[in-house]
């Protein structure tokens, strides 16, 4: 986030390199650095909250376009695929100096796929137009942007990504309001081009007030190799391939089963999936409030055990109170790992100018986990007959293992003890 007024001042040591100096000193405050906490926050509702509203859609596709919640699943799937796999090529042009050709590229592809969604008749349209249209355009937007903001923040770094991570939320709030108001009268195509306006209007303010801090670095690979041998970074990096494995079922089936399994009708099943995304408000602001305490590593471990915790829970659920209740806690717990990621990331990278680079790295390796995730779960569901535990199960397990190895990375990073992490 981008501090539009503040110039930084720093006394230049002998022999220092000023971009370093300029790196090392994020002036962590101030009219410019705020306002790019809040272009990317849009940049976060235009992404992010397309996704964790995807919910809505599940649901509505499964039926119009008469496929399996498997094959749907994919739809979302190969979104959020791409918008991490290309962050290891995004971040590093972050770094080089290539943020406004990327980031305006990016608005145009998200546009564009939404518009082309509302004409879509069939599956693969569907795939082509709000899968990899949409999943490309989230992509260049979304990780240079947060590498951006993490440049202008140190000591309150974890609140100024955690307020920029809750556009997912309300993203996700709007666009199922937006979902369940406008479908069931004037039809998907318009209910898309509503959408589709909104961002118009959103992506057009973000692409005015965003700005890079840091001067480029032209030079340097897409990859920072010596990043493979932090065994804090490796370790880290594993743990939450694992939790972002199960993470998103949730998001995107929580809508189907109180349908199916519940017997709900469509319009309240979409209630639960608002319930989800409203309480990630607070989800994504508090706990990074805490993180800048007692750091960011040390907070995220408990989110993500106590999250794989519920996942497992909710095979117990059997009532429309118990399953509102459930989404109300998990919606808490699976904001705070969405938004304490990005800021953990970000406190494991101490060289600034490499920011974009060692989190496209990540983003790339967990978008595997993305891209897989949600339709090993659809095929758990299809392979047991409608039945939902043995993908909870899964979900629950990897989010499980994804914090038992978020701990071993830090205790490489700090050792045993209960030190800042």
């Amino acid at each position: 986030m981008a501090d539009l007024g503040l110039q930084l001042t720093c006394s230049y040591r002998a022999g220092a390199d000023p971009q370093q100096l300029e790196a090392e000193h994020p002036p962590d405050g101030g009219w410019r650095a705020w306002m790019q906490v809040l272009g990317a926050h849009i940049t976060v509702f235009c992404t992010w909250g397309f996704i964790n509203g995807f919910g809505v859609f599940q649901s509505y596709y499964v039926e119009a376009l008469n496929a399996t919640p498997s094959a749907v699943s994919w739809i979302g799937s190969i979104q959020t695929f791409l918008l991490f796999s290309i962050g290891t090529f995004t971040g590093r042009a972050l770094d080089a100096g290539y943020y406004y050709h990327v980031y305006r590229t990016g608005s145009i592809l998200t546009i564009l796929g939404i518009f082309t969604t509302s004409a879509a008749k069939s599956y693969w349209q569907v795939v082509l137009s709000q899968g990899i249209c949409c999943g490309l355009g989230a992509g260049l937007m979304f990780c240079p942007t947060i590498a951006l903001t993490s440049t202008y923040f140190s000591s309150r770094r974890s609140l100024a990504m955690g307020l920029a991570a809750t556009g997912s939320a309300t993203g996700g709030i709007v666009i199922a309001v937006i979902v369940q108001q406008l479908l069931p009268k004037v039809g998907f195509g318009w209910t898309a081009r509503v959408i589709g306006f909104v961002l118009v209007v959103l992506l057009g303010f973000s692409n005015v007030v965003l700005r890079p801090r840091v001067r480029a670095r032209k030079t340097g690979g897409i990859i920072d190799l010596e990043a493979w041998k932090e065994m804090t970074y490796v370790c880290f990096t594993i743990g939450m391939f694992l939790t972002f494995l199960g993470l998103y079922f949730a998001f995107f089936y929580l809508s189907s089963f109180a349908k199916t399994h519940l017997g709900l009708p469509q319009s309240t099943s979409f209630t639960l999936l608002i319930v989800l995304n409203s309480v990630g408000i607070p989800g994504r602001i508090l706990p990074n409030y805490v993180a800048d305490l007692i750091g960011p590593l040390n907070l995220l471990i408990p989110m993500v055990l106590i999250g794989g915790i519920l996942m497992l829970v909710w095979i117990t659920i059997a009532s429309h109170t118990s399953l509102l209740i459930w989404a109300a806690f998990y919606g808490l717990f699976a904001a705070a790992v969405q938004s304490l990621f990005p800021a953990t990331m970000a406190s494991l990278t101490k060289d600034l100018s490499k920011a974009g680079t060692r989190m496209g790295m990540v983003f790339s390796v967990i978008s595997i986990a993305c891209l897989t995730g949600t339709p090993v779960g659809g095929a758990f569901i299809q392979g047991m007959e409608g039945e939902y535990w043995g993908a909870q199960s899964f979900a629950g397990g990897c989010m499980i293992a994804g914090g038992l190895v978020l701990y071993i990375s830090r205790i490489y990073k700090v050792g045993w003890g209960l030190g800042k992490a």
